[in-house]
Formats: structure tokens, sequence, C-alpha cells
């Protein structure tokens, strides 16, 4: 049952920080947390290549647009939950639009494509076997909500965050 004061702490936090709260208490094992430091942005880079690979009119768009696009609203997303979340989902997904440019430039849209696939199976797997039995033993997060897809990379940003001793 909770307290006064656990009601009144839970109206006054952001939605990010309930959504965090959500997301660790499904997210407790040590080992399951180190799978979803490395598989989380594993997945994140693979949709943004799977979405470079998606063609687009020549004329009027370059390669690559629709993964600017779903950045782009992500990011907003982001900024309005934390600016500095925000600011840092923006750079991860510089970085991250920038080695897609290199390999879609260097190797062609079919290696980049079956690479992010390769990728995206991985990182899926990792993520599944983290929330086994053996591990965590619990459901993961987008499973009650589609939003914990969103939450997942900020989660991941916001451990770096408290280690280097930022507030977001």
């Amino acid at each position: 049952m909770n307290t006064a004061a656990e009601s009144s702490q839970h109206a006054t936090q952001r939605p990010i920080d309930r959504w965090f709260a959500h997301y660790s208490a499904d997210h407790r094992n040590q080992t399951n947390q180190r799978i979803h430091v490395i598989c989380v942005p594993a997945i994140l880079w693979s949709v943004i290549a799977l979405l470079w690979c998606i063609p687009t009119p020549a004329s009027w768009m370059n390669d690559g647009f629709w993964a600017g696009v779903a950045m782009l609203a992500t990011v907003l997303f982001y900024y309005r939950a934390s600016r500095l979340l925000g600011l840092g989902m923006l750079a991860m997904y510089v970085l991250m639009g920038l080695l897609t440019k290199w390999i879609h430039d260097t190797y062609g849209t079919s290696t980049l494509l079956w690479l992010a696939v390769g990728v995206f199976v991985v990182a899926w797997i990792g993520q599944f076997i983290g929330h086994s039995a053996r591990y965590e033993n619990k459901r993961p997060s987008f499973l009650t909500d589609l939003t914990y897809l969103l939450i997942g990379p900020a989660w991941v940003l916001s451990k770096l965050y408290r280690k280097i001793g930022l507030r977001y």
C-alpha cells in the first residue's frame, strides 16, 4: 500500500523518471543490465541502418532520409522528456548516422541491409537471454507498453550519465 509521501513523490516525478523506475524494476540482474548496455544500442543502430536502406525518390530525398526522419522524431521525444537526454541521444544519433552513412557509401545498400539484419537478430537474442529464467526471469518491458522500446536507449544513456555524475 502506498503512503501519502510515496503518492506525492510519484505525482511530482517527471514521466521519464516513472518510465525509468518501471524499466529498472524489470532490469535488476547485473548480467541482464550488461547485456542491455551492449544490445540496446546495437538494436538502435540496426533500426537506423534498416531505415537507411528504404529507397527514396532520388530527385527529392537523399539516402538515409527515413532514418533521419525517425531520428528527428525520437530526439524530440527524448528532448521533451529531458533536455540533457535529448541532447545525448542527438549526439548518439549523429555518431550512428555517420557510421551508417560510411558503411552505406563504402559497401553499398545490400551489405548495410544484411549487416543491420544480422545485428538486429543477434542483439534481440541477447536481450531475450538476459530476460530468461537464468538471469532476469521477467518479460521485457516493451511487452507491456511499446513506449519502452524508446525508453531502453535513454535508460542506457542515463546509466552513463549517472556514472559520470550528470543529472538528466
